[in-house]
């Protein structure tokens, strides 16, 4: 975008994780003067806190699938189709090459840096950003804002409080996941107060609590069930899960996480097996007449933590056939008792409504204030997808704010 302001214009960002640096780097691009605020005495921590498993920033899947991978209630059905054509996985990976950083494709499709380390590309960015005319507030934690000519924004800061104008707010102080990068979700209370519609911030991508028997946990805590299928209501998952003291963990039961937390009682199912019918099963059992499962283990080649999940769950029936056997494999229903605290999770659900934005993400009753990342209503499962979605939503509001502000008035249209 060429510029169209030149400084003449002010654009406030609120929260420096990859939305709001994004937004700000388009606002920026854009000629606007750019001040980005953050809770933190620095930017990007829980960029640097998802880096630690080598920093997953997109996925090389087929558009049409990967737009499937985000939902959230009331979300506009082409909002990510026309969200990640203007910045998709391709864009992506050639904006970090910019910074200098290679990416590379591993077998499953996740997108990773060369270096697999999240400081070096958060570096690079934040020195471009300050060189391209971006300034840094920190410190500054958001209280309140009121929209209008300009907008005020209300920050604590060391000494007391703090009111900044601004001619247009983008908002991407993230949802409710990893308080401690600053990701706390306290905005949520300033905005209910200004009468912005939310759905209420929930753990997304994050394990479940299952009350495992002592004899599971002792043969199988902290090992990995791999290649299975899980099942939650009408929901399917193809992965892996972690059993953990207090339950599960894993790629898996985060996809479904969205239809568990649907669910009055939730229940995952899991097909240990999935490459193999019941009858193919029984089959590999022969004349297996008893010690069903020991012969089971072998022959089936289980492994610890499935042997020991079948062994106990569900309580403790005692397999009488091999077709018994085969069937529980197939479809071993677990009961869950709850998700882990939203805390501990990578990310969160809920958020601003999409009913209450436009389709530039400018909220409806608010002129000149944008919101951008997990502070929306949308959540998707690990694996790029989250990463990529923040860039997104950044970008798009960060052309919103300029949009608007060279038409000098916002748009009213239907997000949807």
């Amino acid at each position: 975008m060429s510029p169209l302001f030149r400084f003449g214009i002010e654009i406030a960002i609120i929260g420096g994780g990859p939305a709001g640096l994004r937004a700000a780097e388009i606002a920026v691009a854009g000629g606007a003067s750019v001040t980005l605020f953050d809770a933190k005495p620095s930017v990007g921590r829980k960029f640097l806190v998802a880096g630690r498993g080598g920093l997953n920033l997109t996925h090389s899947e087929p558009q049409d699938r990967f737009v499937a991978r985000y939902s959230g209630p009331g979300q506009p059905k082409s909002f990510w189709t026309d969200a990640l054509a203007g910045f998709d996985a391709d864009e992506l990976r050639k904006w970090a090459a910019g910074l200098g950083i290679e990416t590379f494709a591993a077998t499953s499709g996740r997108v990773y840096p060369r270096e697999m380390k999240a400081a070096p590309l958060l570096r690079r960015w934040v020195q471009r950003l300050r060189e391209t005319g971006v300034e840094f507030a920190l410190r500054h934690r958001f209280i309140g804002l009121r929209s209008g000519a300009p907008c005020s924004v209300d920050f604590q800061v060391d000494d007391g409080t703090k009111t900044v104008k601004s001619d247009a707010v983008i908002l991407a102080t993230g949802g409710g996941s990893w308080p401690e990068t600053g990701s706390d979700g306290g905005w949520v209370s300033a905005l209910l107060a200004m009468g912005v519609s939310i759905a209420p911030l929930e753990p997304a991508n994050c394990g479940w609590e299952i009350p495992w028997p002592a004899d599971v946990l002792a043969m199988a805590e902290g090992k990995p069930l791999k290649n299975i299928k899980a099942r939650a209501g009408d929901a399917e998952a193809v992965g892996e899960l972690l059993v953990t003291r207090y339950g599960l963990e894993g790629g898996a039961i985060y996809q479904l996480g969205a239809a568990l937390r649907a669910m009055p009682e939730p229940e995952i199912i899991i097909d240990f097996k999935p490459t193999c019918t019941a009858e193919e099963l029984v089959r590999k059992l022969g004349n297996c007449r008893r010690n069903f499962l020991p012969e089971a283990r072998s022959r089936w080649r289980l492994c610890d933590a499935s042997y020991a999940i079948l062994a106990s769950v569900p309580g403790n029936e005692p397999v009488t056939s091999a077709a018994a056997l085969a069937t529980r494999t197939k479809n071993c229903a677990i009961r869950l008792t709850g998700p882990r605290p939203i805390a501990e999770a990578i990310s969160s659900a809920g958020g601003v409504r999409w009913s209450e934005l436009d389709p530039s993400l400018m909220l409806r009753q608010m002129p000149g204030i944008f919101v951008a990342g997990e502070m929306i209503d949308w959540e998707a499962p690990t694996g790029g997808y989250l990463m990529q979605g923040c860039f997104a939503t950044g970008t798009r509001a960060g052309r919103g704010a300029l949009d608007w502000l060279k038409a000098g008035t916002g748009s009213t249209d239907s997000a949807g």
